[in-house]
C-alpha cells in the first residue's frame, strides 16, 4: 500500500480544531533510548514535515523525548506552525537516563526507574513554560499530565493544568497512563479532552478506560499502536488478513484501531519518512466486518 492523506482515516475534534484521526508520535525522533540526538536528524525532520504534508494534523510529543530533542526538531521542522496542526506534548516524567543500556550481555531495558513522575505543580508550571520556549508557540493546543505522581494528589495536578488553561497558556488538557476513576476526578476540575493509554491488538487492558471515552466524547490516543505481537506471527490472522489486503501487519493494527472507536486517534511513529508513509497509507485500509471481528476475539 503507499501512502495516502492522514485525513482519510476520519476525523475527531478537540476543543474546537478539527484533526485527522491518524496523527503522527514524535518519541522516536530521538537517539537510542529515546535519548539524546538521533543517528539522522535532518532525516527527522523531513519526517515531521512530509508528516504534515501528508496531512497529519496530529503531531504528539512530550519534554522527556530526548529530553527537549523532540520538541525541538519539531519546531525546525514547521515553525511556524501551520494553523491546522495541533502540536500536544506533556509534562510528568523525568528522565535518569536512556530507557535502555548496553552491557556486555546485551540490551537491558531500565523501565520505569529511566522515567520517574514528578507531578508538583510548580514542576508542571515550569515544564509547560519551557515546551513554549521549545516549541515556539504562544500557546500549547493539548497540554497532558504524561504520569499521575502518586506521591502528589491528583487534584494538584490537574488543578495546575486547569490555572495554565485559565491564563491562555494551555488549550485543552489530557491525561495518560489512568484509570476511569481517575479520569473522573480530573472531569471534576477541569474538562478532559484526551486520554493517552497503551492500548493495541495484544494490550486491551484499557479496553475499559477506551470504553468511557467513546461514552463522553473523550478523544482516546492509544500509545504503541501497531503491536501485533504472537497475532502477526505467519499464518497468523494479522498476517492472513495483511496478505489479503496487500498490506503491512502494522498497517492492519493501525486500521483495527482506527475501526474500534470514532475517538480513537493513534499516533504511529517513527524516525524514517518511508516507515512514515507504510504507517499512514493505512488511513485507506478497510477491514470487513468479519476481519475486524476475527481481530478482536484474537485478543
Amino acid at each position: 500500500m503507499t501512502a495516502a492523506p492522514s485525513g482519510t482515516a476520519g476525523t475527531f475534534t478537540i476543543v474546537g480544531k478539527e484533526v485527522s484521526r491518524l496523527g503522527f508520535g514524535a518519541m522516536r525522533l530521538t537517539g537510542p533510548g529515546v535519548w539524546g540526538e538521533p543517528d539522522d536528524r535532518e532525516e527527522c525532520v523531513r519526517v515531521v514535515r512530509r508528516a504534515v504534508e501528508l496531512g497529519v494534523q496530529l503531531i504528539d510529543t512530550a519534554d522527556s523525548y530526548g529530553p527537549h530533542v523532540s520538541e525541538e526538531i519539531i519546531r525546525e521542522a514547521i515553525h511556524p506552525c501551520p494553523d491546522d496542526v495541533l502540536i500536544a506534548t506533556k509534562a510528568g516524567l523525568t528522565r535518569n537516563g536512556p530507557d535502555t543500556i548496553r552491557t556486555r550481555d546485551g540490551l537491558v531495558r531500565l523501565g520505569p526507574q529511566a522515567w520517574p513522575p514528578v507531578g508538583r505543580p510548580e514542576y508542571l508550571r515550569q515544564q509547560a513554560l519551557m515546551s513554549l520556549r521549545r516549541l515556539g508557540l504562544d500557546h500549547i493546543d493539548l497540554f497532558q499530565l504524561h504520569r499521575v505522581d502518586a506521591q502528589v494528589p491528583l487534584e494538584d495536578q490537574v488543578g495546575e493544568l486547569k490555572r495554565l488553561q485559565d491564563e491562555g497558556k494551555i488549550v485543552a488538557i489530557g491525561l495518560s497512563q489512568v484509570t476511569v476513576d481517575q479520569i473522573e476526578r480530573a472531569r471534576t476540575i477541569a474538562e478532559i479532552a484526551t486520554v493517552q493509554n497503551r492500548y493495541n491488538l495484544t494490550d486491551r487492558s484499557s479496553a475499559d478506560v477506551l470504553d468511557h471515552c467513546d461514552r463522553h466524547g473523550i478523544g482516546f490516543i492509544p500509545w504503541a499502536p501497531v503491536a501485533a505481537g504472537e497475532l502477526a506471527r505467519p499464518g497468523g490472522p494479522v498476517d492472513r488478513i495483511a496478505t489479503a489486503h496487500g498490506a503491512r501487519p502494522s498497517q492492519v493494527a493501525l486500521a483495527w484501531l482506527l475501526a474500534r472507536s470514532d475517538v480513537v486517534l493513534p499516533i504511529p511513529g517513527t524516525s524514517k519518512v518511508a516507515h512514515l508513509e507504510e504507517n499512514l497509507a493505512a488511513a485507506t485500509l478497510r477491514l470487513t466486518d468479519a476481519e475486524l471481528a476475527e481481530l478482536t476475539d484474537a485478543a
